[in-house]
């Protein structure tokens, strides 16, 4: 999976730096923040979902996939609320986050994931996951974005939580893929995932890019 996601990271890769370099990065910071807050919010609604769809296979990935989805459920539950915190310290509060729409680039990032989980097989939403969690920033990056932006250390809480809690994540959802036992199919199955993460995540950042 890291080796077919690695193929496709460089266009979202070019995406992110030119976030991160844009001369106007103080006024994209807090878009950015709720464009992330919008996929971020149904990570553990989707993971639930993942989890039900596993108990109720009738295969032998249906006890070590609902064993890890279940623990993923607690990693990733109250990171919405926190990113609701970090806006706030950017000047939006949570009313006018909330009553945004998210965009069609979001709701096809997340609806695809739904779609998969329910109507083909959960292990799909592994390659989803191995995309979201793979790639943290790194302190030196918090440490940039701070610079750059202008706004207060606790802007970045989330941000810099996931810095230090998703190389943890993303290690054990290896060893998990490593231990399942996956067919060929199951492996194809999480590679499309990944594969349409990638190109739909870019899609919202270049969307995000184009408005400044």
């Amino acid at each position: 999976m890291r080796e077919k996601i690695a193929l496709a990271l460089p266009p979202y890769s070019a995406a992110c730096t030119a976030l991160v370099e844009h001369s106007r990065l103080r006024e994209l910071w807090p878009e950015y923040l709720v464009l992330q807050h919008q996929v971020v919010r149904a990570t553990v609604p989707l993971t639930e979902a993942a989890l039900d769809r596993a108990r109720g296979l009738d295969d032998g990935l249906a006890e070590p996939l609902a064993e890890y989805l279940l623990e993923h459920v607690d990693e990733e539950r109250g990171h919405d609320e926190t990113l609701l915190d970090d806006l706030a310290v950017v000047g939006l509060e949570r009313e006018e986050v909330l009553a945004r729409i998210p965009s069609p680039a979001v709701a096809a990032l997340v609806g695809s994931q739904y779609y998969w989980l329910l109507h083909h097989h959960p292990v799909t939403f592994l390659g989803f996951v191995g995309v979201m969690e793979g790639y943290p920033p790194t302190p030196e990056l918090v440490e940039l974005l701070i610079a750059r932006t202008g706004y207060p250390r606790e802007a970045f809480g989330t941000f810099a939580e996931h810095g230090e809690l998703d190389p943890g994540h993303r290690d054990h959802l290896d060893r998990v893929l490593d231990a399942l036992p996956l067919s060929e199919e199951h492996e194809a199955a999480i590679g499309v995932s990944a594969l349409a993460t990638l190109p739909l995540a870019t899609r919202t950042l270049e969307e995000l890019l184009a408005q400044a």
